[in-house]
């Protein structure tokens, strides 16, 4: 009994000693950490234009500040207009990797070595509705915020994350070319 009772704490002590090990190194090694670049996004752009609709691009730089590397698993663009703050227009986004473009709305995965960045592109549809054109709506147009959420791995576990854009009333007027009218 004695001789399985010291079994027990040696096997318990080397667990022990293990984890902290592993704890120590991996503090030492690093880990990865991605940081969106938001002061140096680009302006709004249009990308497309008709009657009823418009799709604007802003470009936002991930960057890996960490030691080690990451991976940006998938990210999705979702801008947040609520019918209830305004009907006027309904609004899709996208994500995608600047010069990548996809057709099928899907993100493909991409490793970030540390100390690299990679572009990636919101782009963001506001089309009319109730009958609008597209100046009818833009005119009485609120602010409105844009997540661009993504997940990434690296020596952390997988995670989301969110970086928060802008879209406000007066910038979107200005690209469509009409004054906004306050109700």
């Amino acid at each position: 009994m004695v001789i399985l009772e010291g079994l027990i704490v040696t096997a318990a002590t080397i667990i022990v000693v293990g984890a902290v090990g592993v704890g120590i190194f991996l503090n030492i090694r690093g880990k990865e950490k991605v940081v969106p670049r938001l002061n140096q996004r680009t302006p709004f752009k249009v990308e497309y234009r008709d009657a009823r609709s418009i799709t604007l691009s802003t470009t936002i730089e991930f960057f890996n500040e960490g030691k080690q590397s990451a991976m940006i698993v998938d990210a999705i663009c979702k801008p947040q207009l609520p019918f209830e703050q305004y009907d006027g227009m309904s609004v899709r986004g996208k994500a995608e990797r600047e010069g990548v473009p996809r057709e099928d709305d899907y993100f493909e995965a991409l490793v970030l070595e540390h100390q690299q960045g990679v572009k990636l592109v919101a782009k963001v549809t506001l089309t009319a509705r109730k009958g609008m054109t597209l100046e009818e709506a833009t005119a009485h147009m609120v602010d409105f915020p844009i997540e661009f959420i993504y997940r990434e791995v690296g020596r952390t576990p997988m995670h989301f994350s969110i970086a928060r854009i802008f879209l406000t009333a007066e910038e979107l007027a200005q690209i469509v070319g009409v004054k906004l009218i306050t109700d």
